[in-house]
């Protein structure tokens, strides 16, 4: 049996709702050694009967700076996006945007044939198709017995 910690106010939705809304407002972002706050992709995730759909956006990142390996069941996204400044334009009044490297990890069911992965990059949003395989019918063996 595990404990789970007893919190009154989540009886109630109203206020973990706005708990919620007032921790993000305020919460200060963590920075990277440039000073600007990390990078870290948003994934949606939709499955049909067919396939499994990962969709990310990445905007204002090369294509060439996207990586998208498959190891022993886990599906890794990882790139980064630079933040480029020139000389010319020291005088940032507010930098909002997040910029450095990310990495993703996701388990992939065993039903994905992983040889047949694809990935397809336009507009700052990448899409990867996961392909299922037919699950394979075990046969029965009748085993005699002597």
């Amino acid at each position: 049996m595990s404990l789970v910690r007893f919190t009154p106010r989540t009886l109630d939705p109203w206020f973990g709702g706005t708990d919620k809304v007032f921790d993000d407002f305020f919460r200060v972002p963590a920075r990277n050694t440039q000073g600007t706050r990390e990078f870290y992709p948003s994934v949606d995730i939709k499955e049909d009967d067919n396939q499994i759909v990962l969709t990310s956006d990445l905007p204002g990142i090369d294509q060439k700076d996207i990586k998208v390996t498959v190891e022993d069941g886990t599906l890794t996204l990882s790139g980064e996006r630079k933040f480029e400044k020139s000389t010319d334009e020291e005088n940032f009044h507010r930098v909002e945007r997040s910029f450095g490297s990310f990495q993703r990890s996701f388990s992939l069911p065993e039903t994905v044939d992983e040889d047949k992965i694809v990935a397809n990059y336009k507009n700052g949003v990448l899409e990867l198709m996961l392909p299922k395989t037919k699950p394979e019918t075990k046969k029965v063996k009748v085993v005699s017995v002597n």
